[in-house]
Formats: structure tokens, sequence, C-alpha cells
């Protein structure tokens, strides 16, 4: 009966999904003009989708296909093939589902915030929420049901399942990233900089590109993202229990404690209430976290024979909660940081780039530290086991942590329509303070992201070391002194780099296209005069392609580099998976903590510090938030996906590297 439990659960998170969208779908969705601006977006955002989804179908049939030929070669059971192919599906389901109801809440978010703040908040919050539950929900129902069926086998045949959730997702996050960020640079060099034009100017050709990104990249690639983290934990727990059997229930427990961590966030989704936003959300959060550890205590009492789990799950849980805090601190327009890179824009974009790089690089210190301290406690408590069930408990509020997140380009999209359908100051003001928060709660989300993603890779780490060990019936040399495994902490360490290299650029490629149409249109057109209409059909067309040809080749290197290296040396392996998630993570953390705070400090100014919009101080903000574009929405969100991706692909191949490698 504990058994079914979970799934009961997924059902209802997905039940309660379907209800807020119906309540969404509702809702007024305002004139005419608004109606037509948000099919515009919809109708880019699923354009975009189909045609990568085309893409990472090849992806999904050729490796289901080398699943199955590997199951006749090697140990690998078949089903493997057959978890793959579901997690892949479930992964880009959750991403759709999220990124559809995303763009039709825009409109209505807009519509609403011409009565009152408060339900412009609610309909964006709502839309976010759709988002997490429908991750937890399928995520929950997916895992617990191959472990079901296939228990004896299941931990080989769940590394599948989160293979094809992790790989629908680099795709996913490069190619929404690549996409968003490149429209986003158009729209704001051209339009803001050069023209002197309001942000979402409906004049400037970007602008529904723009929007369209916001929900591919940042709703749908984010969602695909958080499902592998999920799934990944939970699997990486199961794992560890049936390897270690310390204790019995041990291989149920995370999918236990992950099913009352969705019941949490449903119920403090009931807390987000009141006049101040930044309150409304946090309330959310933390009566979550506080239900949780609740509900997790009861758990382990009926469940587990000591509380040592749960103290690993508890640290998790707090570790989340540190980074998001830290998170807001080094982002948010409120604080001190943000503020000192609008002070520093006085000066010119040179400094207010520099002030930006070093608050980025100060950000990782207190991330790094309490990733490290729940590590150490959580293996104290309860093991490797323990550093899994610290995942677990950093991801179980993600019904809720993701709701905050995807509200961020809700609000933003909102916002641009206001903008754009001429809704007048008073409700354009209100959808900008619902967008202010949204930049610091999709922050606060993208650290999460990346913190959860440290943990997770971490616990996959130890689980791929006990399965190999298991597997060869003898230790791993992990002896520090062994040139193989600092080849591969070399060479892993390097990784991050490279894809971070190639992703930014890829950006850049994209962006430069993006600028020279917008300048053409401006200048053939006769935009700016009043004589022609802007296409932005080329646009949505310019990025669209930009991203779909950029993504292939950092998206891959993840899959192929991990079966090179573990075919010539397993302990090459290890060391490659150590140095791409310790780099990773630092990366990860800079260029998101850097990008969000170089957007909050533009924020600041266009508030009216600083000589307010079109100063020079706005100018320079401007080509600062234009640098921390692709670092925020695309290499470092982009990054934590990678180093799980890589972590997850090397269990799925282990019995490869067993019988092919040395």
């Amino acid at each position: 009966m504990l058994k079914i439990v979970p799934i009961v659960i997924g059902f209802i998170s997905l039940f309660v999904a379907a209800c807020l969208a119906l309540y969404i779908l509702k809702k007024p969705a305002g004139s005419k003009k608004m109606q037509e601006i948000s099919e515009a977006i919809h109708k880019g955002a699923i354009t975009f989708l189909n045609e990568e989804y085309k893409i990472i179908a090849i992806f999904v049939a050729i490796v289901t296909i080398a699943l199955i030929a590997a199951s006749f070669y090697t140990d690998m059971p078949w089903q493997t093939a057959l978890s793959f192919l579901t997690g892949a599906i479930f992964s880009a389901l959750a991403g759709n589902i999220g990124m559809r109801i995303a763009t039709m809440a825009n409109v209505r978010a807009a519509e609403a915030s011409k009565r009152e703040l408060r339900e412009g908040l609610i309909i964006a919050f709502s839309s976010g929420a759709v988002m997490g539950l429908v991750v937890v929900g399928l995520g929950i129902i997916g895992v617990t049901t191959f472990f079901l069926l296939f228990k004896e086998n299941a931990a080989s045949i769940l590394f599948g399942f989160g293979f094809g959730a992790s790989g629908i997702a680099l795709f996913a996050r490069v190619g929404g990233g690549i996409y968003t960020k490149s429209a986003d640079i158009g729209a704001d060099l051209v339009g803001k900089v050069e023209a002197g034009i309001p942000e979402d100017d409906p004049r400037n050709p970007a602008v529904i590109a723009d929007n369209v990104g916001d929900n591919v990249g940042d709703v749908a690639g984010m969602g695909a993202d958080l499902f592998e983290s999920y799934a990944d934990s939970i699997i990486s727990a199961i794992t560890l229990a049936l390897i270690a059997a310390v204790y019995s229930n041990a291989d149920v427990y995370p999918l236990v404690i992950a099913g009352l961590g969705i019941v949490a966030s449903i119920i403090s989704m009931l807390f987000v209430r009141g006049k101040n936003l930044y309150a409304a959300l946090r309330n959310g959060l933390f009566g979550a976290a506080v239900i949780f550890a609740i509900l997790a205590f009861i758990a382990t009492y009926y469940m587990l024979s000591d509380f040592k789990p749960y103290y690993a799950v508890l640290m998790g849980l707090i570790d989340g909660i540190v980074i998001g805090l830290t998170t807001e601190y080094f982002t948010s327009e409120q604080r001190k940081p943000a503020q000192k890179i609008a002070e520093a824009a006085q000066t010119g974009a040179a400094t207010d780039i520099l002030q930006g790089l070093s608050i980025g690089m100060m950000s990782t210190v207190i991330p790094i530290i309490s990733t490290c301290v729940a590590m150490v406690v959580a293996y104290e408590f309860a093991g490797f086991y323990g550093v899994a069930l610290a995942a677990v408990g950093m991801l179980s509020t993600l019904g809720i942590s993701l709701a905050t997140d995807c509200y961020g380009p809700v609000a933003d999209n909102a916002a641009g329509i206001a903008e754009m359908a001429g809704l007048g100051e008073e409700t354009r003001k209100r959808d900008e303070a619902l967008d202010a928060v949204g930049n610091t709660t999709a922050a606060m989300g993208k650290g999460f992201a990346i913190g959860s993603a440290a943990i997770t890779a971490l616990a996959l780490i130890f689980t791929f070391v006990e399965k190999a060990k298991e597997m060869l019936g003898k230790e791993i040399d992990l002896n520090l002194t062994s040139p193989y495994l600092m080849t591969g902490v070399f060479i892993g360490a390097m990784l991050p780099f490279l894809f971070s290299s190639m992703t930014i650029g890829a950006v850049g490629r994209a962006a430069e296209k993006m600028v020279n149409e917008v300048r053409r249109q401006f200048r053939e057109l006769g935009i700016l005069e009043g004589k022609g209409k802007p296409d932005y059909e080329r646009c949505v067309r310019i990025a669209t392609r930009g991203a779909l040809r950029e993504m292939i080749l950092p998206s891959s290197m993840a899959v192929i580099i991990p079966i090179i290296i573990g075919i010539w040396k397993i302990e090459a392996l290890v060391g490659l998976l150590a140095g791409a998630t310790a780099s990773g993570f630092l990366m990860a953390i800079f260029l998101a903590n850097a990008g969000g705070a170089w957007d909050n400090a533009k924020k600041y100014i266009e508030a009216g510090h600083f000589g307010g919009k079109g100063s020079f101080a706005h100018k320079a903000a401007v080509v600062g938030d234009t640098v921390g574009d692709p670092c925020k929405d695309t290499a470092g969100p982009s990054l934590n996906i990678l180093i799980k991706l890589m972590s997850i692909v090397s269990l799925v191949f282990l019995p490869l590297f067993i019988q092919f490698g040395r």
C-alpha cells in the first residue's frame, strides 16, 4: 500500500494543475489587440518547440536504438531503452504543457493588472504552479511506476529514465536559451540603446521574438531542467538504498518523501497572498518548507528505524533555502550588490561590467560552503544514501519553488503586452512591479536549480562509484596520485569552460543576425517615422533557425565525451565527473548571479535612480545587461544540466565500460 502512495499523490498533483489551468483560462483575455499580441507570442513559442522537437526526436531515436543494441552485448537490461524513451517523453511533455499555459496566462495577467496588482500576481503565479505541479507529478509517477514494475533491476532501468529526462532538458535549455537571448539582445541594443525607444515598444521588430524567448527558455527549458533534477535525485537515492540495504523501506522512503513534498507545495500555495509581492511569494516558499519538514518527520517515524535519514533530508532542504536567499541578495534590485552595479554604471559600461563580474564571483562563496556542509553532514548521518536524500530534500518543494520561477516570464510577458497594447501608465507600472519581482524570483529559481544540480550530481557520482564497485567486484583506484584520475579531473574541469564558450558564442552569432535584421527594418521600412510596420515573424524565424542550428554541438558533447572517457578508463571517468561538477557548479553560480545582478541594476536605474531611463547610466546598464543575458539565461542554467547529464550517461553506459573498458 505504501508503494502506491507516491503515484496517487502524483495524479493529485496533475489534477490540481488541471484545475489551475482551467481557472486561468476562464479569466478575461482583454481587448482584441491584447489577444492578437498574445496569440503572436503563443504561435511563435509553439512553432519553435515543434521545430526543436523534430531535432530532439532524431536524438531520442538514435539513443533508443543504441540502448537496445547495447542490451544484446552487455548486461544492460533492454527495459533501459523503454525507460529512456518514457523519461524523454515526460520531460518534453512537462515543458510543453507549462509553456502552453504560460503563453495563455500572460495576457490574462496583464488584463487583471488593470483592476488590481494582486489579481495579476495570482494569475501569473497560478500559471507557474501549473508548470511546477506537472513537473513533480509526472516525475514521481514515472519513477515510481518503473520502480514497481522492475524492482529487481530497477536501479539500472531507472538510469534510463533519468537519461531521457536529462537529454531533453539540455536540448531545451540550450536551444531555448540561445533563442531568447539572441532576440533579447537584438531588441535591447538596437531598440533601447540605438533608437532610444522603450522596452517592448511595438515598433521594435524583435519585440515578439523577445517575448517568445521568455517562454521557450525560462518556462519550457526550466521545466525540463528541473524535471530531470527531480527524477535523478530520487533515482540516485533508490539505487543507493538497493545497493547498501541499510534500512527496511529505504528504497521506498525517497518516493514517499518526494510525494509529501508535493502535498506541502499544494497546501502552501494558499499562503501566496498579500499586497507585498515579495512577501507573498516568500510566504509560499517558507510555508512549504515548514509543512514538508513536519510531514517528513512523521513519515520517517513510521517508516524507518531511526531519524538519521530525516536529518539528511533536512540538510538538503536548508541548503536549498540558503542558496535561494543568497541568490536573492546578490541579484535583487532592492539589495546593495545590484545597486552598486547601478552606481558603477554612472561612469560607463566598462565599470558596470567590472562591478557585475566582481559581484558574480563573490556570490559563489555562500552556496559552495552551504552545499559542502549539507553534503558532509548528510554523509555523516546516512552515508552516500544520505547525500542522495539531501538532494531529494532540496527538491522536495519543487512544486512551489518552480511556480515562483515560472511566474517571472509570465509577468515579463504581461508587462510587454501592456506596453504594446497601450494599456496606460498605471497598468504598465503595475505590470512592471510584477516583472521586477519576477526577475528576482527567476534568479532565485536559477540559483535553486544550480544548487540542486550540484548536490544531485554529487549523489549520482557516489552512485556511479558504488555501482561500478558492485559490478567489478573490486575497489576502484581513486588515489589522487593516479594519472588517470587526475587526467579526468582536468578534462572535467575544462568542459564547463568549453561548454560556456560554445553557448555564449552561439548567442553572440545568433544575436548578430537579429541586430542586423532590426537595423535593416528600421532603415528600410521607416518604422520609427511611422511609414511602415515591423515584420515580427521574420525576427521569430531568425531566432528559431539560429537557436536550432547552434544547440546541437554543445548538447551532443555532454553525451559523447563521458562515453569516450569511460571506455578508455573508469578511474578517469570518475575524475571527469568530479572535475566537471566542481567547475560547473562554480561557473554556473557565477554566470547566473552576475547576469541577474546586471539585469536588476538596469531595472533599478529604470525605476528613477541615477538619471532613470534614457540617461547615460541607463545606456551603460543596458550594455551590462546585454553581456549578462547569455550568462544568466543560456550558459549558466545549461551548466547544471551538463554536470547531471554526464553523470547519468555514465551510469547508463556503465555495463558498456565494464565490458569494453580497461
